[in-house]
Order: structure tokens, then sequence, then C-alpha cells
């Protein structure tokens, strides 16, 4: 019989525990790889797929701007740019290196990059390169593909073909600021070469001109290296925006301004359309789209003829002269009959002050039939005076002056027509008939922009509350316009008086007249004071405009309609320190309507005003570049994501728009 040794109970119970811990963590590791895999496992499995599969953002194509043949203003090449974002990038020495071994990076343009990584945020990409020819965009995907943070970028540069003769209207694209990221948070704002609107019509109509972006998927390494391509959604091109502006006729008259600063405005009196909108001088935004240069960012600043300002829209002047033909519907209106005449002996009293007529000597007898012809400022004194600034006011408002317009533009400048209320507003005081007297002859507080101007003229030649519009939509019929409320026979004086401007020997703008057969023009000159004159240059005499520096010579305005037996196109002209109107800005207007007419006769008279002004571009660069020779480095340039406001209109301090504006000649 064989005798076994007792069991110790220490034992037994420690392997009782730790079989039973055993068993425990089994069921435990058993039921946790269950949870995993049964009840988690969809997610895991996703996340191990996003791992080796990524949907890429296609950034799309941005819509065409075309004219209203369908010519294109504003289309897109393909673009290949090599971007980097600096909070991906590990070794930013390293990534530079191999960039400049495979494209030849120069030094400056590491200095841009490192300068642009530090100044921006680590979200924002930065550009290393664009523009890169096929080997170049091949060699960087093949070389360059693995290294963390950059990416070789397959886009679409906006390339605008008139350059600076729609600048201003059209406007320029430009990389998304931080600011506009963190408002909206959507990636297409930080995907490497995406750029929206600046300025213009690219940034009032961004969103129907952005389009959709598309996405792909594809298989990558662990380093991000694509393998294959397993699918994509196209992008959605941006629309199509057909304007009214007649590429042709807007290319014409930007030349034909050749180096004046100024707007030329061309509007259908029939249909509102405007067929040019032009304001020089300007800026190439196929630049701006890219990068802005110090040097030139200084001298467009720096520049007295305000190349960023859009003259035909924010540019605020006097209308001088061209205003008449609103007090003289407003005195017919009040019961003025264009036969009621005064005696102009070139002065005009009122209280203890002289108001003077541009025509030293006067012009004798003058009614209505003859007094816009003339231009007669004691005419208007007059009748001005008689029937006050509220019947003004009114006429101006009813023929479009101090309003903004329905148009896809920023910026619009809505002028002023000021009345008792305005200056009880404003500063505290009455309305004295000294204003009067200076608004009825378009000075004073009175100031408006081209493109009210023109509205103003299209009114008058249709009789109908003209509404000017700058895109065409192709479901809407032509747009039909109600009548202004005033008499036919009182609008018919007018244009009389307006087509005997032109067309008389008595006219003031004998130089506006067109040599195409059957086609008469009717207009109004206008030149506007833009400087303060002080009592005692009164007393002395005031200087000639030639005889003063550009900055301080009048405007010259002109507006007109033709043809007159059947009015339709209404045109602005102004000369920013142009002088006289009826001189110098009379024969723009003449040769822009007659591009309308008989083209190659318009473009004859381009040959001699192109050569004067080659001359004078000349002559200002040697300047320039003299002034210029101790400037800041120009290579220095603007940060990419820099967005820049556009100017605003400018503001006018008026001395004291009770005085008599300087005794001056309506030429």
């Amino acid at each position: 019989m064989t005798v076994r040794p007792p069991r110790d109970p220490a034992f037994t119970r420690r392997s009782l525990l730790l079989g039973g811990g055993m068993a425990a963590l089994g069921v435990t590791l058993a039921g946790r790889l269950a949870w995993l895999s049964v009840f988690e496992g969809e997610q895991y499995r996703l996340a191990s797929e996003e791992n080796r599969i990524q949907l890429r953002l296609i950034p799309p194509r941005r819509g065409w701007i075309v004219d209203r043949n369908g010519t294109p203003l504003a289309l897109n090449k393909p673009d290949y740019r090599l971007e980097l974002v600096p909070d991906q990038v590990i070794d930013l020495d390293a990534l530079l290196a191999r960039v400049r071994a495979v494209l030849g990076l120069s030094f400056d343009e590491e200095l841009r990059i490192r300068a642009d990584i530090a100044i921006q945020p680590k979200y924002v990409p930065v550009e290393v390169a664009r523009d890169l020819d096929w080997p170049k965009f091949a060699a960087a995907n093949v070389q360059l593909a693995d290294i963390p943070g950059l990416s070789p970028v397959r886009a679409f540069a906006r390339v605008y073909p008139d350059k600076d003769h729609f600048a201003h209207l059209l406007g320029y694209v430009g990389a998304p600021t931080p600011e506009q990221y963190k408002a909206t948070r959507d990636p297409m704002l930080i995907f490497p070469g995406f750029r929206i609107g600046k300025d213009g019509l690219e940034r009032h109509q961004d969103r129907q001109l952005r389009g959709e972006a598309g996405a792909r998927r594809v298989e990558v390494t662990a380093r991000g290296k694509v393998v294959r391509e397993l699918g994509s959604r196209g992008d959605v091109p941006g629309t199509t925006l057909r304007l009214t502006i007649d590429r042709d006729l807007q290319n014409y008259a930007a030349r034909r301004l050749a180096d004046n600063s100024g707007s030329v405005i061309v509007i259908d009196s029939w249909t509102g359309d405007l067929l040019a909108m032009v304001s020089m001088p300007a800026y190439d935004p196929n630049i701006f789209s890219q990068r802005v240069p110090a040097a030139l960012w200084r001298d467009l600043q720096r520049d007295d003829h305000t190349p960023l300002l859009n003259k035909s829209a924010m540019g605020l002047y006097p209308p001088g002269s061209t205003f008449k033909m609103v007090t003289a519907l407003a005195a017919l209106e009040a019961g003025v009959s264009p036969e009621d005449a005064v005696g102009c002996n070139g002065r005009y009293r009122l209280g203890t002050n002289t108001w003077h007529c541009h025509a030293r000597r006067g012009h004798g007898r003058v009614d209505m039939h003859s007094a816009l012809p003339k231009s007669c400022d004691v005419y208007f004194y007059t009748f001005g005076r008689q029937i006050g600034i509220e019947a003004i006011a009114t006429m101006a408002r009813r023929l479009g002056l101090g309003q903004k317009y329905d148009l896809p533009l920023p910026g619009q400048a809505a002028g002023l027509v000021p009345d008792n209320a305005w200056k009880q507003k404003r500063f505290g005081k009455s309305w004295n008939a000294g204003e009067t007297l200076n608004t009825a002859i378009g000075q004073g507080y009175l100031i408006t922009n081209p493109l009210q101007l023109a509205v103003m003229t299209a009114r008058i030649a249709s009789g109908r509350a003209v509404q000017p519009r700058l895109m065409i939509d192709p479901g809407a019929g032509a747009p039909v316009f109600p009548s202004l409320g005033i008499a036919e026979d009182h609008l018919a004086i007018v244009r009389q008086g307006m087509f005997d401007v032109v067309n008389s020997g008595m006219g003031t703008a004998r130089r506006a007249r067109m040599s195409v057969s059957g086609v008469h023009v009717a207009g109004k000159t206008g030149t506007a004071q833009v400087r303060r004159i002080t009592m005692a240059e009164r007393r002395r005499g005031v200087l000639r405009n030639e005889a003063l520096p550009w900055n301080q010579r009048d405007h010259a305005l002109f507006v007109a309609f033709a043809p007159t037996e059947e009015p339709r196109y209404a045109v602005s002209v102004i000369l920013e320190h142009g002088i006289a109107g009826g001189l110098y800005a009379a024969p723009v207007a003449r040769d822009v309507l007659t591009y309308l007419y008989d083209p190659a006769r318009a473009l004859a008279a381009l040959a001699p005003v192109e050569a004067e002004m080659r001359e004078r571009v000349r002559a200002r660069a040697s300047a320039r570049e003299t002034a210029d020779a101790a400037a800041t480095d120009p290579r220095m340039l603007m940060p990419p994501w820099l967005h820049w406001d556009p100017p605003q209109p400018p503001s006018f301090e008026i001395e004291d728009a009770a005085l008599p504006p300087p005794e001056r000649e309506e030429q």
C-alpha cells in the first residue's frame, strides 16, 4: 500500500487563484477581441482604409467672363506649380535643398519662400514655383513627391488677354486670406494654388465663378506616394458670365484715352447695356493675380493718376456745365418759358459778391434756346435762383444723379445732390442763394461720377428712366423702362440745345462733330474747378490752367448722345485736370462714337494720339527712374495671401460753396 503525502492547502489555493485569473484574462481578451471585431470592426476597417486610401480634392475651373459677342475677357490656362504647407514640413532646409537640386531654385526665390513661411499662418500653402514646364513638373512628381508637405499642383491660372483695359471692371484673383479660411473653414481655401476673386466682377461674382470642387480616391504608401487611382468625381466648372461690354469698343476707348487720367462710358439708351466702361490708367491684373513686386506696388500707390481707382464708378467730380441740362429741365418744369431771356454782360451780382460768366464780355441777350449752346452762366444763375435748389435737386435725382445702381461693381460712389435738408443735417445751417447759383452751373457741393453722367445723358436722350446693366441674363427679355414723366416738348428743347452745342456756329463743342455721313452728335461740354481759390488770388487775377501744375488744372468733361435723329448711344468722358471739355474731352467722345459706326475711320485717328503719348510716357519713365535710384530692394514682394481692399471714393471738402467760382473759359 502506497502512502501519499498530504497536500499543502496554500499551494492548492494559489493554483486555483492563478488558474482563475488566467481564465478571467482569457475571457476578457476573447470578449474584447469579439467586441473589436464584431461591434467596432467597421470603424477600424475604415481607419485602416484611410491610411491606405486618400480622398484628394480637385479644384474647380473658374468660370470664364466673356463680352456680349462671346469673346473671352477672362479665361484659364494650365498652370503647373509646386507648393508646400509649412505645418506639414519636417525639415525645411532639406526640403529646399532637394527642390534646388531638381528645379534649380535661386537664392532670391529661397529667401522669398522663407519670408512667406515666417509671416503667414502655417496652414496656408506657400508657393515654391509656378508656371513650370512639363519636364520640370514631371521631375517634381517623380523626385519630390515623397517629401512631406510638398505638393506638385496641376491647376489653372487666370488670364486676362486685354490686360489693363479691363482691370477695374473685371478685377483680379488671388490667394484666400487666413481670415477668409477661418470664417468658412472651406478646405478649398487652403488648397494649394486655389484662387478667389479680389476686386471688380471677379470679387462680386466670386461664388458664381468658383464652381464646385471634385475629388479622387487614390491608394498611397506609408510615405504618401500615390500607388494608383481608384476613382474620381469631376469638378463642376464655374458659370460663364456674359457681359454687355463690347470688347473691341472698350479696347478702342482705352487706347483713345492714351495716357490721360480719366473715364469713358458708353451706354445703350434703349436697353441700358453698358457697352464700354473704361477707367485709365489701370494695372495689369495678370501681375496682380500672381505676386506684385514691391517696386511696382510703390509706383502704383504714388502715381498721381491713381491707377488703383476705378474712376468710372468711384471717381467723384463736380459735373460743371454738363449739369446745365438738369437746371434747364427743372426751370421748364417750374414754368419758365424757353423764350424768357436775360441780358448777359459777363457778371451777375448777389449781395456784395460777383458771379462771372465764362465769357468776360458777356453773351448779350440769351434765352433757353441759346443758353445751352453758349453755356451762359448768367442765364443759369438767374433762373436757377428763381426756381430754387429744391426744384434743381429733384430733377437731378430724377435723371439718375446722387444714387447707386444695381450693378455688380463693388465700391460705387453715390455722389451728392445737395439741398436744404442735406445742409441742415451736415452743417446745421440753412441753404443760401449763393449756393443755389453755384449748383445751377454744376459747382459747389454737387459731385457726381462718370457712370451717373452717362445715365443722365441716356435718360435725356430717351425720356425714360434708363437703368444701366452690366451682365446679360439669357432668360430675360429686353428691359422696358418707364417714362421719366418729363414733358416731351421740354426734352425736345434741351436736346435741340445739345445739338446746337456741337453743330451750330455758337456752340462750345464744335470739335465733337462726326465725319460719318448722316450721323450727328448732340452734347454738352463741362469744365469743373478742382482747387481752392483764395480771395487774394481772385483780386490779383486767377491764373490760366496751362500755367498751373497738372493736379491743379480744371477737369474736362463732355456728355453726348447719337444719332440725334433717333438717339441710342450715350457717352460720358471725363479727363482729370484736362483743362477744357470742348478742347480735349469732346474729341475723345467723337472718336469713340465714330468707332460704333466706322471703326476704320476711328482707328486711323489713333496714330497721332498714340505717337504723342509714347513721347510723354518715355519722358515720365526717365524722370521716374532717376527719382527711384535709391529706392528699396525691388526683390521684396507682397505676400501672396495679402488681401487688397480697393481704394474708397475720395472725399471733397468745399471751402465755401456760397462764393463765386473763379473766372474760366468754356472751351
